[in-house]
């Protein structure tokens, strides 16, 4: 089992319930094709660095998960049929960027804790 991350921009013309379908939909991809979600987050309604599809905005979105390697042509190959995802980027993390992601987390829920 690897241990990968994704991270997609949502439309952001959509309301939040929809938002919250879309990335739904994208766990459960995950979830059906045997992954297993570590971490999700929602990192919210962004400014983008250009304008994409004539939209400077976007609602973005990061998966953690691990699964076999087959789980990521299945994953993006639904981000591409979906007319809702401007930009994806998925990748497999070594085990610093592992400990890294377990680090930040760490820090995040002690921020919340406070």
């Amino acid at each position: 089992m690897n241990n990968y991350e994704t991270v997609f921009i949502v439309t952001p013309v959509l309301s939040d319930a929809q938002v919250k379908e879309v990335a739904d939909k994208f766990q459960g991809v995950i979830t059906e094709n045997g992954g297993q979600i570590v971490n999700s987050e929602a990192w919210g309604l962004k400014k983008l660095a250009y304008p994409i599809q004539k939209k400077t905005t976007g609602f973005y979105f990061l998966i953690e998960f691990t699964g076999e390697g087959s789980i990521v042509n299945t994953l993006e190959t639904q981000y591409r049929r979906d007319e809702r995802i401007i930009r994806f980027l998925t990748f497999k993390q070594d085990k610093f960027a592992v400990e890294y992601s377990e680090k930040r987390r760490a820090k995040l829920s002690n921020k919340q804790e406070e």
